[in-house]
């Protein structure tokens, strides 16, 4: 029979041992050393000046001194020495300074926390996770950085999703208070999307991307063309707003045709261009000019333009393009002036247009 339990390595009281209650208070001892072991720091390599009873370290590797080839042992002070206790398979310890559960495989002091999670089912970061969402987190920050080359990785860092097929949806939700305001993503399609939405239920696209070719759409950008489908008239040195009845594209209903102008739908930069097209009335020394103006009165620097040699009815034409600021509500309108001559401004031919682009 051994004089020491297998495991703790508790020495036994014998038969017909003298003094016995040394034997027990040693084992005593240890059992107070080793039950709910918590050391105070496990990278010292000597022991240490200050020192109290009970006080209990994990060695470090090359150790001196008291506690030389004690190295990853457990040294326990006690009535003014050493103790030291070497570890066994499946020891745990706090440790703390570091605040850190060790456990002892048989080499060496590792941590407690795990290096891999494979398979869970579900998985919650401050907030409890679900069937319907296996991973929750409930946080105010999250951060995703590449491993370097340093560190054995290649310096990149790519985050995929992926969908099952093409039909399915792919794609990032943003909310307020639960409520989608916005998706991005891959949505019924491979083509891109960015829509957004007010209510949650009624969505815009704001952007979308073909993936077969590159090309970009904005279905939602306001743009225009307006023509007029009778001949307007307009008299000697009279600024006229041009008539412009028809559309040829009105997208968002930012031209007004009851009015004859444009109204900005939303703070912007906007693109406008006009053609204008003469026919002749009595005289083609008519001197045809042109002009857009902003909010019914003022002249829109850049758009004016004039024809001041003789005109030829339904072949002289002039073209005028400008880029402004506008502010939701502003309007844009077309007006022709003849300074010689009365005439028209001729049907079908005779247009405004004009898109935001910023």
């Amino acid at each position: 029979m051994s004089d020491a339990t297998t495991h703790l390595l508790l020495p036994w009281i014998l038969a017909a041992q003298a003094q016995k209650h040394v034997t027990h208070n040693e084992a005593l001892r240890i059992l107070d050393g080793l039950v709910q072991l918590s050391v105070l720091d496990r990278d010292l390599t000597a022991p240490p000046a200050s020192r109290a009873d009970g006080d209990r370290y994990i060695v470090g590797s090359g150790a001196t001194g008291d506690w030389a080839g004690w190295d990853l042992n457990v040294a326990l002070w006690t009535d003014g020495a050493w103790l030291r206790l070497p570890p066994r398979t499946g020891w745990r310890a706090w440790v703390e300074d570091e605040g850190l559960l060790l456990v002892y495989d048989g080499a060496g002091w590792t941590g407690t926390t795990p290096t891999a999670l494979q398979n869970l089912s579900l998985l919650g970061l401050g907030t409890t996770a679900d069937a319907s969402n296996p991973f929750s987190a409930k946080l105010n920050a999250a951060l995703w950085t590449a491993k370097t080359v340093a560190e054995g990785g290649t310096g990149d860092l790519f985050y995929t999703m992926n969908k099952d097929a093409a039909g399915d949806d792919l794609g990032l939700t943003l909310q307020t208070s639960f409520v989608t305001k916005a998706l991005v993503g891959l949505f019924g399609s491979d083509r891109f999307r960015l829509a957004v939405s007010a209510d949650g239920s009624t969505f815009f696209d704001g952007l979308s991307v073909d993936n077969a070719t590159g090309i970009v759409d904005q279905p939602r950008l306001p743009r225009f063309k307006a023509y007029t489908n009778y001949d307007n008239y307009v008299g000697v040195g009279t600024w006229t707003k041009i008539g412009l009845n028809n559309t040829d594209y009105n997208d968002q209903g930012a031209f007004d045709a009851a009015n004859n102008r444009f109204v900005a739908p939303a703070d912007g930069t906007y693109l406008f261009g006009a053609t204008l097209l003469y026919k002749v009335n009595a005289s083609t020394s008519a001197r045809m000019s042109g002009r857009l103006v902003l909010n019914g009165t003022t002249e829109i620097r850049g758009s004016f333009g004039e024809i001041s040699g003789a005109h030829v009815s339904k072949a002289t034409a002039m073209w005028l393009q400008t880029m402004i600021p506008l502010t939701a509500g502003d309007t844009i309108e077309l007006q022709g002036n003849f300074r010689a001559a009365d005439g028209y401004f001729a049907a079908d031919q005779t247009s405004f247009w004009g898109c935001k682009v910023g």
